[in-house]
């Protein structure tokens, strides 16, 4: 994605132009709604799409599971634009009240098919769903815990991580087991989408299987 303006995305077919229209919608309201709950940081708004909506869109083809839950959702990223893009069902987990009211504007607006639950993950009340986003939320071994009792077995998680993503898979070593996928983000230089499968607790595989 190294062209990351919303013409150039049309252009190259990375998005259609009805869902450019719906990210404008989106961003055009985040910037609205930014300077009461601080959904991005001020100095970021000029680079909305570079920074943000560019980011998680890395994660759109990558997708292929109809419905799926983002942890720590904020401001939409990446939950909310992965909503708008491939038309995922999506579940925004976001404890934060006021974020969580603009999540559901913000869906409203563009036509999403989505649910917000206002509460900390660790409360969520959720049917366990086949694929798990967060982007700039936790480290990894902290994700992971969170991740266990909402993902299906067999299940995939995409994490958008930064330059600490390999000290953050030894942590989780210890505690976790898994296969792991590492995709070189297209928007930041250190940047990566950490694609995990088969995710199992280290104590269930010492264990083995139970007579």
């Amino acid at each position: 994605m190294k062209q990351r303006t919303p013409q150039a995305w049309i252009d190259t077919g990375i998005v259609s132009r009805e869902t450019v229209e719906r990210l404008e919608l989106y961003a055009a309201l985040l910037t609205r709604w930014n300077p009461s709950i601080n959904l991005v940081s001020p100095r970021d708004l000029p680079n909305l799409w570079d920074r943000h909506i560019a980011d998680s869109l890395q994660l759109a083809p990558l997708i292929s599971a109809d419905h799926a839950t983002d942890l720590g959702s904020g401001g939409g990223f990446p939950g909310l634009v992965l909503a708008i893009a491939t038309g995922c069902r999506m579940t925004l987990i976001e404890s934060d009240q006021r974020k969580a009211a603009f999540l559901r504007e913000a869906a409203r607006v563009t036509g999403c098919e989505v649910t917000v639950l206002a509460t900390r993950i660790e409360q969520a009340k959720v049917a366990p769903a086949p694929l798990i986003t967060a982007r700039a939320l936790a480290a990894l071994p902290q994700l992971l815990r969170w991740t266990a009792p909402l993902l299906t077995p067999g299940g995939t998680c995409l994490f958008l991580k930064g330059t600490r993503a390999e000290d953050e898979l030894t942590q989780a070593a210890a505690e976790w087991q898994m296969s792991v996928t590492r995709i070189p983000s297209r928007v930041h230089p250190d940047g990566v989408i950490l694609q995990l499968t088969d995710i199992r607790r280290a104590t269930d595989q010492a264990q083995g299987p139970r007579s």
